[in-house]
């Protein structure tokens, strides 16, 4: 097979680095994008680099904006005494694409994990306290993920925050919905049963 051009085989280079995208399918990626019309490719361009030049983090938050603060954190119909702690930026849109959560966020910037060097001082937790002290806030809800790294930040922070006299909560672990028994293993299994909560 002939090789191909340098530039098409360092766009796959650059394409295959992205998440989710491994080498057939930025192949695929790069030999559409050179063979479609050069002003989309231009469009496309541009509209990724304003998208990084243009937004950035939430200074309260830290969730993804373009204005400070960002438009949940400066919406007042929100509850501002609950706080939803996510990981991630990203994990801010997930939730709010549920449509059911109506307070605020702070995204961490990781979890703890000492085998990669990743400590308490490392995340926002000093700005997560400085929020205790300035604004309302009388619950906090822990939705971080259900591993080992996001167990110990888990309870790591449930001790420093029930120390500043604030209710901690995590949101439950379960069965995903539409899937069997048989799929779930035994520690979604377990988790599912301690939270399980009463019909009526």
């Amino acid at each position: 097979m002939a090789a191909l051009p340098e530039p098409i085989s360092a766009l796959i280079a650059a394409l295959s680095k992205l998440p989710g995208i491994g080498p057939r399918s930025a192949e695929r990626i790069a030999l559409h994008l050179i063979q479609s019309e050069a002003g989309w490719v231009g469009n496309l361009a541009d509209a990724m680099v304003s998208a990084r030049e243009r937004v950035g983090s939430c200074t309260v938050c830290g969730g993804l904006t373009e204005v400070q603060p960002c438009r949940i954190c400066g919406d007042d119909r929100r509850d501002s005494s609950l706080v939803c702690l996510v990981e991630r930026p990203v994990d801010i849109i997930t939730i709010e694409k549920s449509a059911t959560y109506r307070g605020k966020y702070h995204a961490l910037g990781g979890k703890i994990s000492p085998l990669n060097g990743i400590g308490p001082e490392d995340l926002r937790v000093v700005e997560l306290e400085a929020r205790l002290t300035n604004e309302p806030i009388r619950e906090i809800i822990i939705a971080l993920p259900s591993d080992v790294e996001g167990d110990a930040t888990s309870s790591y922070l449930a001790k420093v925050l029930s120390e500043r006299g604030v209710k901690v909560t995590r949101i439950a672990h379960g069965l995903p919905v539409g899937s069997g028994l048989e799929f779930a293993d035994e520690l979604t299994l377990s988790r599912a049963i301690e939270g399980r909560r009463e019909l009526r």
